[in-house]
């Protein structure tokens, strides 16, 4: 391995034993429970409540210390602890993502084949579709009957319950097919789930038949209810520790709820800042920010502006005078894949959080890319707190590259750079991550709020 410089050496401040290990058992429930992004809402809304954030009212004046929260459309979250002097010098924020690669399910999904049953679905997000083949999966989401009625739909999680799966060939009659590259092998079309099986000769339409009288049964479902659902299959294992030493964690959604956790819990940590502390927790990134809970959308904008107005000032002032992060996950240095990584400019699990001038692809396009003096400042506050954190880049220059919302936060003229976890095996569905660098973040980002702009 070739010889780097880290950011802060070996000056990590002293920490009480097991601090990182215990941050992470409460990550890891955390991530069983938040599979999806409305499941990610729900359950930190339930946890913010009980810790004095209440949600935002247009209407009332907010002070010093309040704690509060704005619910986009049960996908998106935005947590602010208003600080001493308000936005008068700006905001500091951190924002993340909370949805993850997954298979939705299609609007017309049912259908019978040769005595098996299979929900047709729809890839989301960038993934390597013959990772999800021959795995357990379990279905999670929501449907809005007709009569306007949402009904919540989880199976596979609980002991017991039934559980999904993409079939795969077997090798013995894959001669024709090994030839070819994995995605040519399994396309986006293949990706259908099985969903049960039929006992009887007339298989086909009595067996779509049988399925839909079950899901009335059971969930009040017809098959054009559908229409308005937004179900997905996820992996249907829980988060473990990987390593005899437990150094590691492995699970589905760590991208990026590796450094979403860490930013809500830096921000409960808050008493009364010195500036208001924000932290955006954005859906739709995987798939390009777009839609009403994407950061592309205005409610950030909607809510910071109602915060200045309440203050007297405008938005884009605020903004101008504002540090932000975008804390996201990035690759890790896999030794079992080294022509896809500058040894000199990658970052390595166990190493700290990954500081990131810019990202992008290839001729850095689609980037945001950081001013010098905003990496000395974030540079200076790491340094100060004693936190160790690694500088460099998602992979080779032209082995493809990888987008943040760093983009959606720098053409708004916030200051922005990129600091997230290293993340091995990422966007598969069992990823893993460094109890370390998880930790090393959320101290990080707690430094970043608790420094006066």
């Amino acid at each position: 391995m070739a010889d780097r410089l880290d950011g802060c050496g070996q000056m990590e401040k002293e920490k009480e034993p097991g601090d990182e290990f215990a941050f992470c058992e409460d990550y890891k429930r955390f991530l069983d429970c938040a599979k999806t992004e409305r499941e990610a809402v729900r359950a930190l809304i339930a946890e913010l409540e009980g810790d004095g954030f209440v949600p935002y009212d247009r209407s009332k004046i907010w002070r010093p210390g309040d704690r509060i929260y704005f619910n986009q459309r049960n996908k998106a979250l935005i947590l602010a602890v208003i600080g001493e002097r308000g936005l008068a010098k700006g905001a500091r924020l951190a924002a993340a993502h909370i949805d993850s690669p997954r298979l939705d399910v299609k609007p017309a999904p049912l259908y019978a084949q040769e005595g098996l049953a299979f929900f047709k679905t729809h890839y989301y997000g960038s993934l390597r579709k013959y990772q999800w083949a021959a795995i357990p999966l379990a279905i999670h989401g929501c449907v809005c009957l007709s009569d306007g009625e949402m009904v919540d739909i989880c199976i596979g999680e609980k002991k017991g319950e039934p559980q999904f799966t993409v079939s795969d060939l077997l090798p013995h009659l894959a001669s024709g097919f090994t030839p070819r590259p994995v995605d040519e092998i399994i396309t986006g079309e293949r990706l259908n789930v099985v969903i049960g099986s039929g006992n009887r000769e007339n298989g086909g339409e009595f067996l779509k038949d049988e399925v839909l009288r079950l899901l009335k049964e059971f969930y009040g479902i017809e098959e054009q209810d559908f229409w308005s659902a937004e179900l997905c299959f996820v992996p249907a294992f829980g988060s473990t520790d990987v390593g005899i030493d437990r150094s590691l964690i492995g699970a589905y959604g760590q991208d990026d709820t590796v450094c979403a956790y860490p930013a809500v819990q830096a921000l409960r940590g808050l008493k009364i800042p010195e500036n208001t502390c924000i932290v955006v927790l954005a859906d739709k990134e995987e798939t390009g920010n777009g839609s009403t809970t994407g950061m592309d959308s205005t409610y950030m904008d909607d809510f910071i502006e109602d915060l200045a107005e309440g203050e007297g000032l405008k938005l884009r002032h605020v903004y101008a005078m504002s540090r932000s992060l975008s804390v996201d996950a990035s690759s890790a240095y896999d030794p079992n894949y080294p022509e896809a990584f500058d040894p000199l400019n990658t970052a390595y699990l166990n190493k700290g959080p990954i500081l990131q001038k810019y990202s992008g692809l290839r001729g850095k396009s689609e980037t945001a890319d950081a001013c010098a003096e905003y990496l000395g400042e974030l540079r200076t506050i790491l340094k100060q707190e004693q936190i160790a954190y690694q500088i460099g880049e998602i992979g080779k220059v032209d082995c493809g590259g990888g987008k943040t919302i760093s983009r959606c936060l720098a053409v708004r003229n916030l200051q922005t750079a990129d600091l997230g976890v290293p993340v091995l095996s990422m966007h598969a569905p069992f990823e893993i991550t460094s109890k370390r660098d998880i930790y090393l973040l959320y101290r990080g980002i707690s430094a970043f709020f608790h420094t006066p702009i």
